[in-house]
């Protein structure tokens, strides 16, 4: 077990285990005492909250899915801020941040089940890449506005922030961002069915 005495393992221990914290169904059953697995998508996310909520009371719904956005997207951060003031290299940071998602997707608190990974993926992508993440940010903020798809918006920005990744830093290692990406991806293939389907819900 000496393994675990490597500063690098630990913060990837912590970035998986941070990243699994399910924020979502947290302030969903403490403040409106609804458990969000069992509504809508089941999923533990800022949309789901909204939808699991918003016919109980709007307002709170709003309130509910913004801190959850937040808190989803900030934790990976914490776990990078944390590791960057103690001087660990890019590479681990790169590996946190990878993690950081896995956990949200698949939480060591939810029988490895979770949520779609955007929202932490976008807040440890903003502090890996923050000009390709805004780029991503503007591209889904006008997927949300107009398609209203949730899913669809995601992806949209997803896809802006890899591609915007690959033509303003052509020769970085891309691969960690990749994996980011697949993670998010495999977790929406749901979402893709039902739109195949005609059965996916617009955000209204």
């Amino acid at each position: 077990m000496e393994f675990l005495l490597n500063t690098n393992i630990q913060f990837y221990i912590l970035a998986y285990m941070v990243g699994g914290i399910p924020f979502g169904l947290l302030l969903a059953k403490i403040y409106a005492s609804v458990n969000i697995l069992e509504e809508g998508s089941g999923s533990i996310g800022a949309t789901n909250v909204l939808r699991a909520i918003k016919d109980k009371d709007p307002v709170l719904a709003k309130k509910l899915s913004i801190m959850t956005l937040v808190f989803d997207a900030l934790k990976g951060v914490f776990v990078l801020l944390v590791a960057q003031a103690l001087g660990l290299s890019e590479s681990v940071l790169w590996a946190i941040a990878v993690l950081s998602v896995v956990g949200h997707c698949f939480s060591p608190f939810l029988k490895f089940e979770g949520g779609k990974g955007v929202a932490t993926g976008m807040g440890v992508s903003f502090y890996m890449l923050p000009i390709e993440t805004l780029i991503g940010i503007v591209v889904w903020f006008i997927f949300a506005k107009t398609v209203r798809i949730s899913s669809l918006s995601s992806m949209g920005g997803l896809v802006a922030v890899l591609t915007s990744f690959y033509i303003i830093q052509p020769n970085a290692v891309h691969a960690p961002m990749i994996l980011i990406a697949f993670f998010i991806f495999y977790k929406h293939i749901p979402n893709f069915i039902r739109l195949i389907k005609g059965e996916e819900k617009r955000v209204v």
